[in-house]
């Protein structure tokens, strides 16, 4: 069980900063199932996010912890100095009062935003930009973090969760620290019903299906797969196969690639 209590401080969400969306349920724009068991779930409000964090050189001090249904980390709610509030994602470490900044200057210390290039190597952070000035993109989930390995010639060469060392620019800003709930990777669904909470569906086994719907279905009672290698219900390949586009953007940012498991 996840000790939630004795971290979060605020039950109800800021108002200004909260709005009510449509969730995708796994529906394209024509309405057609692409992303098969979503669907249904308890209705969740929206928290606007400040991944740009475009409010720099003013310090910011934590004003509560709060839970959020979209995501997997907790996230805290900032007041600026000039009286501006905002959401955002709140590292390990930090707790109600704790101050945050945005700069160049900033101290190495856990929740400030610096460019990669003022940050030490052997660092760990995360809400990393891609891009500079594009918003944090990478490493955002609960108890996630990345390393930064080595600064080279305009770039930052960082080592992902995945284990994948790629480069990013050196002038994309990142935050120090790593990502709050590290337990959330421990939590147990306990029972059916948790699950269509979260808007997850059943999954059927391929083995439990009829020949008509899936190429393991059919047969008396418990059959194997009966194929000569593993496939999904649509007869592409899984286990192993590779799926990334071979002429992917950023292949040549790419350093290492992850450690297969």
């Amino acid at each position: 069980m996840v000790p939630y209590r004795g971290v979060l401080t605020r039950s109800e969400p800021e108002k200004s900063l909260t709005n009510g969306f449509k969730r995708g349920v796994g529906r394209n724009s024509a309405g057609r199932i692409t992303v098969r068991h979503k669907g249904g779930g308890v209705k969740r409000s929206f928290r606007e996010i400040d991944f740009k964090y475009d409010k720099k050189e003013i310090p910011a001090v934590i004003k509560s912890v709060e839970y959020d249904p979209n995501r997997s980390g907790f996230i805290a709610l900032i007041s600026y100095a000039d009286g501006a509030k905002r959401y955002t994602l709140l590292p390990v470490g930090l707790r109600v009062g704790d101050k945050i900044l945005v700069s160049e200057n900033a101290d190495i210390k856990p929740g400030n935003r610096l460019p990669l290039r003022k940050i030490p190597v052997g660092t760990f952070i995360y809400n990393i930009e891609i891009l500079p000035s594009s918003g944090a993109k990478m490493v955002r989930s609960a108890g996630s973090f990345a390393e930064l390995l080595a600064h080279d010639a305009g770039y930052a060469l960082i080592k992902m969760p995945s284990t994948e060392v790629r480069k990013v620019s050196e002038n994309a800003w990142a935050s120090v620290g790593h990502v709050s709930n590290e337990e959330f990777k421990l939590r147990n669904i306990g029972k059916a019903g948790r699950s269509r909470w979260l808007g997850i569906r059943p999954t059927v086994r391929g083995s439990a299906m009829n020949p008509v719907d899936h190429p393991y279905g059919g047969g008396e009672g418990r059959q194997g797969a009966g194929t000569r290698r593993p496939k999904n219900m649509w007869g592409k390949g899984t286990r192993g196969v590779k799926t990334r586009t071979p002429k992917k953007y950023s292949n040549v940012f790419v350093v290492l690639r992850r450690k297969k498991k």
